[in-house]
């Protein structure tokens, strides 16, 4: 039976489900924002939610033979079975305001948004494609980090998608960050913080270490709402916290202005 009633993550509050999705998933209550699948993303963000996807064949592999609890490649096959992706991110071209736009939107509920090989992979790509065809990139960036499954060839995927960027900015091309709950690991520390704008959702947590282990380190205590978007805007970090019900606008018109064009 579908579940009718949920209670917000933030207020604590029963609410009724088709209320929040009708609100944009954000809390009526509390304007808590829930989180949002990578094909919700895409829905809200393309022009009449049309778009295309592509780089769907690529899927990831387990070149360590990593076993924990479970082995690595028992547990991709269960993510792609529960959501129906080939792995954390989907790569998607269509317009958003009358303009051509690339998108690669993170997903959580593959493996916690992990970051490994096909990740890293596939952004790249798509910054790539943005690149040979100067066409403007947005990353909706929703991660716990690099893939520990996949070690090293997960870390090397910072310096990949890092490398794609600083080529995009030789030539102009522009890029928009988008940071939700949460964005953290070798995800911030790589491509979500390396736009033209950095923007985040409200009070998403964005951050490398998690809290615990930077007070252990520097041995004080950290301010109230450390890491959350609101105090990375104010120390400088980013460059704007949108509302989910502002963000689709916001970014039109941010692609307008890079690219020097009127709106109609």
């Amino acid at each position: 039976m579908r579940k009718m009633w949920t209670r917000c993550n933030n207020c604590r509050r029963i609410q009724y489900k088709q209320d929040i999705i009708d609100n944009l998933s954000v809390c009526p209550a509390c304007n808590f924002h829930f989180r949002l699948s990578s094909r919700v993303r895409l829905n809200m963000l393309f022009d009449e939610g049309k778009y295309e996807l592509y780089d769907e064949n690529i899927k990831p592999l387990d070149p360590l033979m990593f076993e924990d609890s479970k082995k690595y490649s028992d547990r991709l096959v269960q993510y792609m079975e529960k959501t129906s992706l080939s792995d954390a991110v989907l790569n998607a071209v269509g317009t958003m305001g009358n303009v051509k736009v690339l998108i690669s939107a993170m997903d959580f509920a593959f493996m916690g948004g992990s970051m490994g090989s096909v990740v890293g992979e596939k952004i790249t790509r798509a910054l790539e494609r943005a690149f040979k065809e100067r066409l403007p990139i947005l990353i909706i960036s929703c991660s716990g980090g690099a893939r520990m499954q996949e070690g090293v060839i997960s870390l090397m995927q910072l310096m990949k998608t890092s490398a794609a960027i600083a080529r995009l900015e030789e030539i102009g091309i522009p890029y928009i960050s988008i940071i939700t709950n949460p964005t953290t690991g070798g995800t911030t520390a790589s491509y979500a913080m390396l736009g033209d704008i950095n923007i985040a959702e409200p009070n998403a947590l964005i951050g490398f270490a998690g809290p615990r282990v930077i007070e252990q380190t520097i041995k004080e205590k950290l301010p109230k709402g450390f890491q959350r978007s609101e105090f990375l805007l104010e120390h400088g970090m980013l460059d704007a916290v949108v509302e989910r019900k502002d963000l689709r606008d916001y970014l039109i018109r941010s692609l307008h202005l890079f690219l020097n064009r009127s709106r109609t």
